[in-house]
């Protein structure tokens, strides 16, 4: 604002509107400069006509903005005496003295430097209104809402049926965020939603529309090159730097295949830790951590998730290795002896982007494998391969398939392919029509059409 207002209504250079040869700025009368901001003389036509260049004021004025080095201020194709005012309050609005010529042009001017003037402190009152009933001065908040209408179709088997159904849901979120340093950032979600069990699919929250806190999270730097993030009910992968590209529509793909390695928990009472370390020339490393709070931070009786991740990423390329260990404490109904079933995730991604956007699209894959210790040990994959363009008309086209791959003995495998399309309406508005199709391994398919409608705020 104070930049403004050098630029369009400077004391210094107001205060010279009256008499054409003083020297100094304190010698004029503010009053008569406010009264004549109202007048009706600056409503003419004439104060946006063009000067041209054989007026003494053009010659007067472009001389001034080099002597005074404000010769980037000037237009390439004249200006207007409303233009000229601009130039005259940037180039003298903080010059305490000024010569004959300089006092000649001011009161040239007047009616213009008046009017800015007047419009100057209409907008300095509007702001300090605004401020004085803004939320906070060091917390942001920002909305968003999802609202999802789909048609759903499927194949029944002898042990399930499928209908033919249409459904509707929606989610609603608030990110409040505060800083203390500039640098820090304390950060809570709050989300309500209704999606349904098939139409959570789309990505939506479902807290059968209970306004619940999602996370609360405190990210700040250690150094120059460390970052680090504490939190309640936050993935131990917040900080990680997975190299996917891809933007979906369901939840079974939008994780790039890397569901597990790159860990996350949905105990509402954990509580975890994410840091990442900038090793320059484009590579880094990260750590995580999440433990169930429920059962006791690290206790044997609760779940513990840990892992890490090296990545790597350059202008059209990049690939991430990802290792987590979920280490769970359970007992078995023959003996008293408690015993560790950990599974340990195994993961790899990577992105390639085309020089220019036009016919070929981005690709993103992911691979990842588990492998589950104890009795009954069973292992599984998981994979992901996606496409993208980003420039097709004014939104963005996207493909995938990928699967879910099962942990447990008698857990359906669920493999997924969606092709969507992505359009900005507006800043604060798009709308992603998509087709999805869920197979599991017994057989059972699901298929749908839905729309998503998003906003931001």
């Amino acid at each position: 604002m104070k930049l403004f207002q050098r630029l369009l209504a400077a004391p210094a250079t107001l205060g010279l509107l009256v008499p054409i040869t003083a020297a100094n700025a304190t010698d004029f009368n503010f009053n008569d400069v406010s009264n004549y901001s109202s007048s009706e003389e600056v409503k003419s036509i004439e104060n946006f006509s063009k000067i041209l260049p054989t007026d003494w004021s053009y010659s007067a004025i472009t001389n001034l903005a080099s002597e005074r080095g404000c010769s980037s201020l000037i237009p390439s194709e004249g200006f207007s005496r409303y233009e000229a005012a601009a130039i005259l309050n940037s180039c003298l609005g903080e010059v305490a003295q000024l010569t004959e010529l300089e006092s000649r042009l001011v009161s040239e001017f007047k009616p213009e430097l008046s009017d800015l003037n007047g419009r100057v402190d209409k907008l300095e009152n509007q702001l300090k209104d605004f401020e004085a009933g803004s939320f906070s001065s060091t917390t942001s908040a920002s909305f968003g809402g999802n609202f999802v209408i789909g048609a759903k179709g499927g194949i029944p088997t002898s042990d399930t049926t499928q209908k033919e159904t249409t459904q509707t849901g929606y989610d609603y979120s608030i990110d409040l965020t505060t800083s203390f340093t500039g640098e820090d950032s304390l950060d809570v979600t709050i989300i309500a939603g209704d999606a349904g069990t098939d139409l959570a699919q789309a990505d939506l929250d479902d807290t059968n529309d209970v306004l619940t806190l999602d996370g609360i999270s405190y990210t700040f730097p250690v150094g120059e090159k460390l970052t680090v993030m504490i939190g309640d009910n936050i993935d131990g992968s917040s900080l990680y730097n997975t190299a996917c590209v891809y933007g979906g529509v369901s939840d079974t793909l939008d994780d790039c295949g890397n569901a597990s390695s790159a860990f996350e928990t949905t105990d509402s009472d954990s509580v975890g830790f994410s840091a990442a370390y900038d090793l320059g020339r484009g590579y880094s490393a990260a750590f995580g951590y999440v433990s169930d709070g429920a059962n006791g931070v690290g206790s044997k009786a609760g779940q513990d998730i840990v892992g890490g991740q090296l990545s790597y990423n350059a202008d059209q390329y990049g690939i991430s290795l990802t290792y987590s260990v979920n280490e769970a404490s359970s007992n078995t109904s023959t003996a008293t002896e408690e015993y560790l079933l950990d599974t340990h995730y195994f993961g790899i991604n990577g992105y390639w982007l085309p020089a220019e956007t036009g016919l070929f699209p981005s690709i993103s894959y992911g691979y990842e494998t588990a492998d589950v210790e104890g009795p009954g040990e069973n292992g599984s994959t998981q994979w992901f391969l996606g496409a993208q363009w980003d420039e097709v008309g004014a939104g963005t086209l996207g493909a995938a398939i990928g699967s879910n791959g099962a942990i447990t003995e008698g857990t359906d495998e669920l493999q997924a392919y969606e092709v969507y399309y992505s359009y900005p309406i507006n800043d604060g508005m798009t709308i992603t029509p998509a087709f999805i199709n869920f197979e599991s391994s017994r057989d059972v398919y699901t298929q749908g059409f839905l729309v998503k409608t998003s906003f931001e705020f």
